[in-house]
Parts: C-alpha cells; sequence; structure tokens
C-alpha cells in the first residue's frame, strides 16, 4: 500500500455547477473539469491530495460578522461534502470575514481552506462544546478527572484530510478558558484547537494559530501527518498551551513553524502512567526541523512527560529557540515505564536559556494513585550535535533516577556561552552515562571527554520525508 495514497490530479481551469439541495439552502458545490469558466477566481495552494469538488461557507449560511454562530453552517457544510468522498474528495472554502462556531467535525478526503483574511472564532459559549470521555490512554482529563471537552476542529477514524490556507487564522479565544482554570472552576479539561484521532494521510499547514483553550495542534494514535507552516502565537503565561503533541503517533513531519507558547512548543507524548502502558501505542519516526521557539518557562522541545507508550526515532534538526526555558527536555518518572531512545538532535541555535540540556526523572504528577511504582522508565541512546548557545544560566541539568540511571547520552560540538547570572555549577548531573566532545564549559564527570568525534544522526530518510506535495487548485 502506498503512503499517501493520491487522487488522479487532472485538474484544468473549468467549473461545471451542480445544485444540491440541504434543507431549504441552495448550494453551489463546484467542480473542476473542462469548461473554462472565466467568471470564477482560481488560486493554487499546496496539499498532499486535491479535490474535484468546492464549496464556500456562505453557501451553507455562513455569516462572516464575528457575531452569528456558524456551527451549524459548518457541520451542515461538512456533511453534505463527505458524499463526493468517493468521487475526488471535496473542499470547503472559508472566505474573508470572522466567523463564531463551536466545535465540528471533519470527514474524510477533505480540506478545510481558509482563504487570506479568514478568522475562524471558537465559541465561548461553553454549552456549545461536547463533554467527551477520557483519552483510553490517559485514564483522566489532564485539568480534571471526569474527562474532557471536544476539541474546536476534531476528527476521528479518518483518511486523507487537510487543514490548510493563504495564512488565514484559527483564534480559540481561550481567556475565557483559561480564567476558569486558574479559579479551579473546571469540572473538565478545557478543549484542543484542533485533534485528529484515529486517522491517517493528515496535513495541518500554512496558518495562523492563536489563544487555544490548551494545546494548539493534538494529533493522536494516528500515523503519516505533516505539520508545516504554521504560527502558532498564545501569551507566554497562558496556562498549557502547548503548540504542537503528537502524541501515540508515528511517521510525522513537523516543519517550518514559529511558536510562541505559555508552555512547551512542541510536546511529544505517548500516555501516562498504567494507562498509557497498557495502550500500548509508541509516538516513533518523527521529524522536527525548521522550527522557531518562544517559552520563557518551558521548553523548545519536551519529551514526555506522559510517554509510558514509548517515545522512539526521534529526529530534531535546524532549530532557534528564543527566550525559552530549554531546549530538547525530556520529562519522566518513576510510575511511568515506557521509554525515551534513539534521539538524535543537531544544529540548535539557542539564544537566552536557563538551561541547554534538561533531563528530569522526578516529573512526577501522576493520573491516580493506580500506577505501578515499579515502572520504571528506560531513557537511552539520547544525542545531541552541533549547538551554539548564548546567555545561558545553566549548561545542564541531567538528573536519571536512582537504581535506573540514564544512560548513552552523547553530546559533541557544542558551544555554551553563560551569562552574567551564570551559576557556578554549569553541569548537574546525578544517575546518567555518556560521552561528549568539543563541549564548552567542560562537562560533568559523568559526560567525560572521548576525543573527536561526531554523536550520530541517521542517514536514512523516513517514509514521511518522501511525501511532496501536489499543487492543488482553489475555485471560489
Amino acid at each position: 500500500m502506498k503512503l499517501w495514497p493520491g487522487l488522479q490530479n487532472s485538474y484544468v481551469i473549468g467549473v461545471v455547477s451542480l445544485v444540491l439541495v440541504l434543507g431549504s439552502v441552495n448550494v453551489n458545490v463546484k467542480v473542476v473539469g473542462s469548461r473554462v469558466g472565466n467568471e470564477l477566481n482560481s488560486i493554487q495552494y499546496p496539499a498532499i491530495s486535491c479535490r474535484k469538488h468546492s464549496a464556500v461557507l456562505t453557501d451553507f449560511g455562513g455569516v462572516g460578522d464575528g457575531k452569528t454562530s456558524n456551527t451549524k453552517a459548518f457541520r451542515s457544510a461538512i456533511s453534505s461534502l463527505s458524499k463526493y468522498a468517493s468521487d475526488g474528495g471535496a473542499q470547503l472554502i472559508v472566505p474573508p470575514g470572522k466567523w463564531l462556531t463551536g466545535p465540528f467535525n471533519l470527514t474524510s478526503h477533505f480540506t478545510l481552506f481558509l482563504q487570506q483574511d479568514a478568522v475562524i472564532l471558537a465559541s465561548q459559549d461553553e454549552s456549545e462544546w461536547p463533554n467527551l470521555p477520557p483519552l483510553p490512554s490517559y485514564g483522566r482529563g489532564r485539568d480534571a478527572p471526569n474527562g474532557r471537552f471536544g476539541s474546536l476542529i476534531s476528527g476521528t477514524h479518518l483518511t486523507d484530510v487537510v487543514i490548510t490556507g493563504k495564512n488565514g487564522t484559527i483564534d480559540g479565544q481561550g481567556s475565557y478558558w483559561w480564567n476558569k482554570f486558574h479559579k479551579g472552576q473546571l469540572k473538565l479539561t478545557r478543549p484542543y484547537l484542533i485533534e485528529i484521532m484515529y486517522s491517517d494521510q493528515i496535513q495541518i499547514s500554512y496558518l495562523t494559530l492563536l489563544n487555544s483553550p490548551t494545546w494548539f495542534v493534538h494529533p493522536i494514535y494516528s500515523s503519516n501527518i505533516i505539520i508545516q507552516g504554521l504560527n502558532i502565537i498564545a501569551p507566554v503565561d497562558s496556562p498549557n498551551t502547548d503548540g504542537i503533541n503528537p502524541d501515540s503517533c508515528s511517521n510525522i513531519r513537523i516543519q517550518d513553524c514559529y511558536i510562541v507558547s505559555g508552555d512547551d512548543c512542541i510536546a511529544v507524548k505517548s500516555g501516562w502512567d498504567e494507562y498509557g502502558i497498557r495502550f500500548g501505542r509508541p509516538t516513533q519516526h518523527l521529524i522536527i526541523r525548521k522550527v522557531t521557539c518562544v517559552s520563557p518557562d518551558s521548553a523548545m522541545v519536551a519529551l514526555g512527560s506522559e510517554m509510558s507508550g514509548g517515545i522512539e526515532d526521534v529526529r530534531v534538526e535546524d532549530l532557534t529557540a528564543i527566550n525559552t526555558q530549554s531546549a530538547i527536555r525530556i520529562k519522566t518518572a518513576i510510575g511511568r515505564g515506557g521509554y525515551v531512545k534513539n534521539i538524535f538532535v543537531r544544529r540548535l541555535i539557542l539564544k537566552t536559556m536557563k538551561y541547554v540540556f534538561w533531563i528530569t526523572g522526578t516529573y512526577g504528577s501522576h493520573p491516580d494513585p493506580g500506577y505501578d511504582p515499579k515502572a520504571l522508565p528506560v531513557v537511552t541512546g539520547i544525542n545531541y550535535r552541533d549547538i551554539v548557545a548564548t546567555n545561558v544560566t545553566y549548561s545542564a541539568r541531567l538528573e536519571g533516577i536512582s537504581n535506573d540511571p540514564f544512560t548513552e547520552i552523547c553530546i559533541s560540538n557544542t558551544s555554551i556561552q553563560v551569562s552574567e547570572q551564570r551559576k557556578k555549577l554549569q553541569w548537574n548531573c546525578t544517575n546518567v552515562a555518556g560521552i561528549t566532545s568539543n563541549v564548552t564549559p567542560d562537562p560533568c564527570e559523568l559526560l567525560p571527554n572521548k576525543g573527536q568525534f561526531e554523536c550520530p544522526f541517521p542517514n536514512d530518510i523516513l517514509p514521511i520525508d518522501n511525501v511532496q506535495f501536489k499543487t492543488c487548485n482553489l475555485l471560489y
């Protein structure tokens, strides 16, 4: 079976009009055909799959005044367009305007396209948000034990889904939820902005995402995912506004993103304690490339702390962090089980950091008392090279677990310039083992210098890196 099986891309400029009836609404669904139709505008965009059919949100009664609810319009549009899944797929165009909406679900072989100056605004009417049970790999909600609210844009058991645009905006209007979180008023976990579950062949690209109630982009139990060209922005003091969180997923490519966050810019996860161990689905074969992060209180890339299903084969390269707490942080604890192994990092530029290297074996929040205290995580094969860091407070804080040391840590070709507020103990190392080469300041004794060498970085190409975008036409 081919990765990203594509539809035939036989598009030419032209339109054949079809009229659908949805209730009392007349809907014009445009089909790319062989006749010239100069009365329509056409733009091109890159995507994993192109679509044969096209409609505009206003065809379904959408009103872009920022006040009128468009929840029914989005749901009706997607329901209507889902019938084209087996006939070349469909794209829903969100035109310029402010489109207030509650949550809606996507469909397979479908593109949601936001034009320039299109803004989707998340409703702050809590009654519009469905209540969902906890995720099976978590066992409870993160904010509260009873479950969670549905996400603004979501989909389950889908194939071939694209969420993209010409830098249109999705605004989660998260202040309502942040206030309730700070006041301890939440009985369910806050919504995510975009969540795709149990799905395959996903693209999320070329959009601005603002002010999510909590995590912004959360693919979970899914595979073959490309996240590219996103601007993700939240106040740096907003609670748990992680940028991109691949969770129990495989074959993922994240690149060319700019993230300002109140939490980790990218957080790689795979389930929480006994629930993640039981679910047993790792995150693996992940590429993170050309990302810029600003997060004063958190990490550029975090691995964990929910990593009980395992994290393996993560390749991080060409990242920049500015005024960020740490670069690549590994977070785990007794009771997590699972593993973090075969992590490869190269070519980081770090400016104004508290820590360059931070590995924590005592990140001990648990979903409930049912975790196994004998479930020890395995952390091994952690490789860093070609790092330049300036204005740094601590070079490293590396804390393994007693009787469970973190091993095979490799650091090479790293230059750290400490700040005027430098701490005397630059390398704080316990229960770790590894080697270093050409690292300044001098590392701790547990990471001895072993001469001139480079830490490994894989030469093979992951299948997700072979995926090429098609050039698609948008007719409106």
